[in-house]
């Protein structure tokens, strides 16, 4: 019976490329749309087919983890491509708008993120070894979107191209105080410091992150211009020239929208400027993958523009200029991928061969949902005051 149903659901799902599929029994169906990637799977038990009908990311996911399911030339370019094309052509299937409603009803519920649930959250996540992240990452442990000023740049310069283009928007000055939410591994808040003569606070909740930064300081001698603490950003009082914050705001939850953006008012001197960069959705509102909820980023969720912008409006704050960057990301992925698979047999020594396969798949699918999936990412910089920028963005440019 699931096999039936299965194949009633594949027949209207596959308009882009073919999708092929051996069961456990040996049997084998193709699904076949318009051009594009042509995808092999294997299903290696019978329970498969039920769990695709009724929890389709989270038994793709967890089947190529744990060995369930392959992929013929263990082709995970094609099969991610492949599922975010025919995704995105597929909000007319009844049971596509009922998996959509489900998890909409749960959103706020998945990320309802008060202090104490944020720092599980992150801990999850960004407290795994430290030597995980050396795998993949720049030198700089720059673990957000890399920006391509030039196509054939290192990931290493186009993270400095990355730094350099928010500190350009940000409009610094020697001696300014800059409040960092998320300060991650420290690059951002030690480039600030160094290169522009600021002070900067920077606030994490992982303890593996605010070692490493706490240590990196003391070793550039910075440590008197650049404090690191942990500490939730709601928790810091005073107020501070300049606010930035990358790659932090896919954790704070739709329900804390306001909270968040009234606190960088908050924190924000009368003539100050805040730079916020995050990983949006060039669609309507959504929600999060369950798989992804729980293996990669529990309570975390990429924002659309017009949900950002609600909370920045009831805030007061001023958007003194937005910009949207598109393929920056699936090309950091890309550099992120490619490193890990040159070093896959270290990873596995660290965890085993079953985190292996679920980083392969994270890595991949965030690829792919930026090339295929309407995925980008967005820089909104705000103020109280909208005479605190420049009246052109002349200032932006190098």
């Amino acid at each position: 019976m699931w096999d039936k149903l299965l194949d009633g659901m594949l027949r209207g799902f596959v308009k882009t490329g073919a999708l092929e599929i051996t069961d456990a029994d040996g049997k084998v169906s193709r699904y076949e749309g318009g051009p594009g990637p042509q995808v092999g799977l294997r299903f290696h038990d019978q329970g498969i087919a039920r769990g695709i009908l009724t929890a389709p990311d989270m038994t793709l996911g967890e089947g190529f983890m744990e060995g369930r399911i392959t992929i013929d030339g263990d082709d995970l370019d094609g099969l991610h491509a492949f599922l975010a094309m025919n995704v995105a052509q597929s909000g007319d299937l009844w049971w596509r708008r009922a998996i959509q409603t489900s998890r909409l009803a749960r959103r706020r519920l998945d990320q309802w993120n008060p202090a104490s649930k944020a720092r599980s959250n992150v801990a999850h996540h960004y407290d795994l070894s430290a030597s995980l992240y050396d795998l993949f990452l720049d030198a700089d442990r720059q673990y957000s979107c890399a920006y391509f000023r030039h196509p054939d740049m290192t990931l290493e310069e186009a993270q400095a191209a990355k730094k350099a283009h928010i500190a350009r928007k940000l409009c610094l000055e020697p001696g300014m105080r800059v409040f960092e939410i998320g300060s991650g591994w420290g690059g951002m808040a030690l480039t600030l410091a160094q290169d522009y003569g600021v002070e900067v606070l920077g606030v994490t909740l992982s303890t593996e992150q605010l070692d490493w930064s706490r240590a990196r300081a003391e070793a550039a001698e910075m440590a008197d211009k650049v404090r690191f603490e942990l500490k939730d950003y709601r928790a810091v009082k005073g107020q501070f020239d300049r606010i930035v914050s990358v790659g932090m705001f896919e954790h704070v939850g739709v329900p804390h929208y306001r909270e968040y953006f009234d606190t960088v008012r908050d924190r924000l001197t009368p003539d100050g400027i805040a730079l916020i960069h995050t990983i949006g959705r060039a669609t309507p509102p959504g929600s999060t993958s369950p798989w992804i909820t729980k293996y990669i980023f529990p309570g975390g969720y990429v924002p659309a523009l017009s949900e950002m912008s609600t909370a920045v409006e009831k805030s007061g704050l001023y958007p003194t200029d937005v910009e949207v960057w598109r393929l920056h990301y699936a090309e950091t992925l890309r550099h992120w991928y490619d490193r890990f698979m040159a070093r896959e047999e270290e990873a596995e020594r660290l965890y085993d061969a079953r985190f292996v396969r679920m980083w392969r798949y994270y890595l991949k699918a965030s690829e792919m949902s930026f090339r295929h999936a309407k995925q980008c990412v967005f820089q909104m910089q705000l103020a109280r005051q909208q005479e605190a920028v420049p009246l052109t963005r002349d200032y932006m440019s190098s």
